[in-house]
């Protein structure tokens, strides 16, 4: 197996951004038409990605005109120019094939914000004690009489509710 990696560890893309299914991508793919040779803008969601070295593949879907669009990519090809991520999903799966059935609002996939280098859920460091000088001193306790109460705050007897029966 070391024979292999070895073998294509020279086709292999050097830098190929961190990415997941539910990330947004743009992806940069190089066009041939005739002699010119221009570069086309795929953007949408990774479903999925599969294989591994130089032959690792992953999916974008995309809505283009209210038809969904599914393309799969090599990620070491020279075909595909460049990737470049938009945005982070927060999705608890692989492979994102629930998204064929759903449209509008329920294809939605919320963007995921803070996380821990595992990728894990976010960590969060426990507060450290502040000094007693830093707090701010605490007001005098106030004496509770009528002086005190403000006008109208005298407690009021509640109204017994009258029950409906049907029928009546």
């Amino acid at each position: 197996m070391d024979i292999l990696r070895n073998v294509e560890a020279p086709h292999l893309k050097p830098e190929v951004p961190v990415f997941a299914p539910g990330d947004t991508v743009r992806v940069a793919v190089r066009v041939v038409e005739g002699d010119k040779v221009r570069s086309q803008i795929f953007q949408g969601v990774v479903v999925s990605r599969a294989g591994a070295g130089a032959r690792e593949t992953f999916t974008v879907r995309k809505i283009s005109d209210g038809v969904a669009v599914e393309r799969i990519f090599p990620l070491h090809s020279p075909n595909v120019a460049g990737i470049e991520l938009v945005r982070k999903g927060k999705v608890r799966r692989a492979r994102l094939t629930y998204l064929r059935g759903r449209k509008g609002r329920s294809a939605r996939i919320r963007e995921r914000t803070a996380e821990a280098p595992h990728g894990g859920a976010e960590s969060v460091a426990p507060e450290e004690p502040r000094a007693e000088a830093e707090l701010p001193p605490a007001p005098p306790p106030q004496a509770a009489g009528p002086e005190t109460a403000p006008a109208g705050a005298a407690e009021k007897p509640k109204k017994k509710k009258k029950s409906r029966a049907k029928g009546e």
